[in-house]
């Protein structure tokens, strides 16, 4: 496919996803047939065959593209980059799986997701957060003190999303099963309605939007995601991206630009809170609020990454959202390790 169409199908395949993918559908679509199977990384090939490569990354508002314009790290490469807007991890995914798009940012729990449907997608880069920016929020009026307090209560919460994760881990935490709650799946938009028009008693979710409902109406954080939670981010790409030489090497290049502006953004707090702020189209004092515990440096992708998440599978097995059987290990490409290390340290 050429890169033109490639663009087009991706944007294309974006407002479908936006509008309608659920991770029921990433599962059901998903061939089983040795998704996990590893193959060995093609030889990095020379810039100058990379003039014809276009890769198709997704995102979410504010950002990879807002990051890397914001921190000069999107300039002079040598290929094109496409990038298509999508509401969460989930539907990027399926993207990935579906080959329109070589490369996105996630949160924790879309891999897991993806792991559990063989989904042709592997995790090649991790970002590392407190996760004191994912919480549950509840009305300003609202009378619960803890997570206990919302037994028999109504959670918004966004299906396959780090916050559903968040919302599994708690309940382990608090001693409550799925029974005891009712989850009301929403995308943010459609969950931040319900929230404030009372149809939910609490929501579950990230930021900025967890920033813009505490800085706009006040709603107050019943707990956060910090210490139950591992806070990841993951660059997931296509499989069909890692197995052609000349894309390998772009992806090889843009993972590692992606880690030195992450570095700049956590050096420069100030600059990169207003220049999120202005492309998210926020507030300045959420965007502020929430850059300010939302930075995400790049980590290596080691043993204890994957552990970690290897327990988050475990625990949305445990809870019936999705089968067992699969080790997130399979699905790990450490291939851009070295790079990123090589980067990030001579910074």
């Amino acid at each position: 496919m050429s890169p033109s169409l490639r663009a087009r199908s991706t944007r294309t395949v974006a407002a479908v996803a936006v509008l309608a993918l659920s991770v029921a559908g990433l599962a059901g679509c998903v061939s089983r047939e040795s998704a996990s199977a590893s193959s060995d990384a093609p030889a990095l090939v020379s810039n100058d065959q990379l003039s014809t490569v276009t890769l198709d990354v997704g995102d979410q508002k504010g950002g990879t593209e807002a990051l890397l314009r914001a921190s000069g790290e999107l300039d002079g490469t040598p290929y094109a980059v496409a990038f298509s807007t999508f509401t969460s991890g989930p539907p990027q995914v399926e993207a990935a799986t579906a080959g329109q798009i070589d490369f996105a940012v996630t949160g924790n729990t879309p891999p897991v997701f993806g792991v559990a449907a063989n989904a042709r997608i592997k995790v090649v880069s991790v970002y590392t957060n407190d996760a004191s920016g994912d919480q549950i929020l509840v009305p300003p009026t609202s009378t619960a003190t803890t997570f206990a307090d919302l037994k028999g209560k109504k959670i918004a919460v966004g299906k396959g999303s780090s916050a559903h994760g968040h919302v599994l881990l708690q309940l382990q935490k608090a001693g409550l099963t799925l029974d005891d709650v009712q989850l009301v799946f929403l995308q943010p938009a459609d969950a931040s309605t319900a929230f404030s028009s009372g149809d939910v008693d609490a929501w579950a979710i990230w930021d900025p939007y967890t920033a813009i409902a505490q800085v706009q109406n006040g709603s107050k954080t019943l707990t956060t995601a910090e210490g139950v939670a591992n806070g990841y981010g993951f660059g997931i790409a296509s499989q069909q991206a890692l197995d052609d030489a000349a894309t390998n090497t772009a992806l090889q290049d843009f993972v590692v630009r992606l880690a030195k502006a992450s570095a700049w953004a956590e050096a420069n707090p100030t600059e990169w809170a207003a220049a999120y702020s202005a492309a998210v189209g926020i507030d300045p004092k959420a965007g502020e609020l929430a850059q300010g515990r939302s930075q995400r440096p790049a980590i290596a992708l080691d043993d204890s990454v994957v552990e970690s998440e290897q327990t988050l599978y475990d625990a949305f097995v445990e809870g019936g959202a999705i089968p067992g059987g699969n080790q997130f290990a399979d699905f790990v490409d450490t291939r851009y390790n070295d790079a990123v290390a090589q980067a990030t340290t001579s910074n």
